[in-house]
């Protein structure tokens, strides 16, 4: 893959590693990061790799746009849009992945970084990170997808206290309220852990399961059940399906490729 300025791409056999590297300021995204990120996010999103992580360098996740680049008049509509929308795209890319996404947040994460760690399918947390929606502070609204998580993700009424309110959530808390996955004491090694379980597990269904809980959001019941009859029938043309049955019956574990 092409080298970046402001990502390290890093392939480690089925996982694919992408960290921000913009220390100085806090990973914060300038137009360029912004749209590395939407074509890595792109290529990731079609390439073989089975798992994607993506974290930060530097004790930070992603502080959103880079407000040193602003003027704070009408005229930063243009570059607030122009980032807004190759994170945007980053973030439709890692949803709809069809495969698992790890969110690696090692830090601060706040603003557009915000929406980014919420867009993982694993959330994991650093003990001395923590996340904020930062948005009110400097007189925006939300972007990065994050009040479309925050209300799906902790119902509306503390989606506004969050919003609103502004106070930092500190991991414990992050994982009480549902918006992350766990807190790691040993983040990298158990980053890593996750990421090579994921990357042995079935691709193909795990893409699939994703696809089925993001459509049911907006679906009644019937319909979503539809929509699994189908997929589950599909998944008997897999060969990791073939291969989990088969170890099933001679109670072993199963050796899955992704395929």
């Amino acid at each position: 893959m092409t080298e970046f300025e402001y990502l390290d791409i890093e392939r480690v056999e089925d996982i694919a590693r992408v960290t921000m590297n913009r220390p100085e300021m806090h990973n914060a995204m300038n137009r360029e990061m912004a749209d590395e990120l939407r074509t890595v996010t792109m290529a990731l999103h079609d390439d073989d790799s089975r798992c994607i992580v993506l974290t930060g360098t530097d004790g930070a996740f992603n502080t959103g746009a880079d407000l040193s680049v602003l003027s704070g008049n009408s005229e930063d509509a243009r570059t607030l849009r122009k980032i807004a929308s190759s994170l945007h795209r980053s973030i439709e890319n890692l949803v709809r992945a069809p495969k698992p996404v790890i969110t690696g947040v090692n830090g601060v994460s706040a603003g557009g970084g915000f929406g980014l760690a919420l867009s993982g399918d694993i959330v994991l947390l650093a003990e001395d990170s923590r996340l904020e929606f930062a948005y009110p502070r400097v007189g925006l609204t939300g972007d990065g997808g994050s009040t479309y998580f925050l209300p799906h993700l902790v119902g509306l009424r503390r989606a506004k206290e969050i919003a609103l309110l502004d106070d930092p959530i500190f991991p414990n808390d992050a994982v009480e309220m549902g918006l992350a996955t766990e807190v790691a004491e040993d983040f990298d090694a158990r980053l890593v852990e996750l990421a090579e379980s994921l990357a042995d597990g079935p691709t193909r269904a795990y893409g699939a399961t994703k696809r089925l809980f993001n459509r049911g959001l907006g679906r009644d019941l019937s319909a979503q059940m539809a929509s699994e009859t189908d997929s589950i029938a599909r998944m008997t043309e897999t060969e990791d399906y073939e291969r989990g049955l088969a170890a099933f019956f001679e109670k072993e574990t199963p050796e899955f490729e992704g395929r």
